[in-house]
């Protein structure tokens, strides 16, 4: 019955229009209310509680980092060395898009800010070449979700938090699924426009493409910064985060000078908006997290499963394919923060990695900013792009479809994440 009193309490302060923070939290209140333990302590206690993590100080520095990249001038010269490398290829766009996007990934983590720029520049460019507009978009958004997969995401900051699962062994394990991802939606790129009537960008001479690739330099140092500091462990992820917000603002004023100081302001309002809204998910969820354990929902959840828990191939099946339902009506850290505190310990008795199932779980939340009705990425793209949202829906099936065969495939196959976590660990 408690299990009923959550899904009940929640889902219906969402379907009024209750914001999701301020869903978790009633749906806080009338747990305790029906425990008989209501005291408004509970509820400050763990919002404070929640926010009071130095793990999460990392979240609005890369939102920061994120930021001063894209008004630094980072983001348009990585683009520019990936159209001087492969623009001249058929199809070469395409491409350009999705090895921007895998770029772009290792610096800021964000979906919805590396999905804008690539739209933002890639999109005229792409029309004016002859490709077809909405399946172009599609293909933006659909590269636009490697971002929370591949290191630095903030996606398994705020997972590697609510799980108590190392988040220096989630971005590591994020590598490789990340790359899977970004080599299908090529391939499936090149599938879809082999027939097309496209005129591939002339060959970018030598000289050129050395230039570009010079002009690109400091960003492409980013990642390797970052990754290779916590790979080192001279940093952690947190420290990193500062790093490479520091780095950001060094590179936008200094090296490459588009980054004014009137700038600032602007930009760092944008990153403490974006900040204090995924925070505040975060309090609000803890509270949940915390009456979840206290009412033994998870213990509920096992009693329906338990003829799976022998079977983790089959469970990890079964919980992909919730996870995609709930990823078409909540974004990505809602949909993390609920499910997190309630899918943990079926995880732990079944005694799948942990870390495994976080990557496979952030995939699948990330897939979820592609499929309507909420579709956060497919807004994005829809208004920076200029292009019906329906229209972009239809342009994104292709690629939606071989990144969930993608998540699949990794839960029959789960060595190709386990293994070079551990090496890379």
């Amino acid at each position: 019955m408690t299990l009923v009193v959550f899904i009940v309490s929640l889902l219906g302060a969402m379907a009024i229009g209750v914001p999701v923070a301020f869903s978790l939290m009633f749906c806080g209140v009338i747990l305790m209310w029906y425990m008989g333990m209501f005291n408004t302590q509970i509820i400050a206690q763990n919002m404070i509680a929640g926010a009071d993590t130095f793990t999460l100080l990392a979240i609005p520095f890369f939102i920061l980092a994120g930021e001063l990249m894209n008004a630094g001038g980072l983001s348009r010269r990585i683009i520019d060395f990936a159209i001087a490398c492969v623009g001249h290829i058929r199809g070469g766009l395409g491409i350009v898009a999705i090895m921007a996007a895998v770029i772009m990934a290792s610096i800021s983590g964000s979906a919805a800010a590396d999905t804008a720029a690539l739209a933002a520049i890639l999109i005229p460019m792409m029309a004016k070449a002859g490709y077809n507009v909405p399946r172009s978009a599609g293909l933006i958004a659909a590269g636009g979700i490697i971002a929370p997969v591949i290191p630095p995401s903030m996606a398994f900051i705020v997972f590697g938090v609510a799980a108590n699962v190392s988040i220096t062994q989630l971005f590591m394990a994020g590598i490789v699924p990340g790359l899977i991802m970004g080599i299908a939606l090529v391939a499936t790129w090149l599938l879809v426009v082999r027939k097309d009537d496209i005129q591939p960008l002339p060959r970018t001479p030598m000289k050129e493409r050395v230039g570009a690739t010079g002009r690109a330099l400091w960003a492409l140092g980013m990642p390797v910064i970052i990754l290779g500091g916590i790979k080192a462990g001279v940093v952690t992820p947190t420290e990193a985060a500062v790093v490479a917000a520091v780095y950001a603002l060094f590179v936008g004023m200094v090296i490459y000078r588009e980054l004014k100081p009137r700038d600032l302001p602007g930009v760092i309002l944008q990153a403490a908006k974006t900040t204090a809204v995924i925070m505040f998910l975060v309090c609000a969820a803890l509270v949940s997290s915390w009456l979840i354990t206290a009412a033994n929902i998870p213990a509920e959840i096992t009693g329906f499963i338990s003829p799976l828990i022998d079977r983790p191939t089959l469970l990890m099946f079964v919980i992909m394919l919730v996870v995609l339902v709930v990823g078409t009506a909540l974004d990505l850290t809602p949909t993390i923060l609920i499910l997190t505190p309630v899918l943990m310990p079926i995880i732990k008795q079944a005694g799948i990695d942990p870390v495994y199932f976080g990557v496979l779980f952030i995939m699948n939340t990330c897939i979820g900013l592609l499929t309507p009705p909420v579709g956060v990425v497919l807004n994005v793209v829809s208004g920076v792009g200029r292009v019906p949202l329906g229209k972009v829906i239809v342009g994104v099936t292709p690629f939606l479809v071989v990144q969930i065969l993608v998540l699949f495939l990794l839960v029959l196959f789960p060595d190709i994440v386990i293994v070079p976590a551990r090496w890379l660990h």
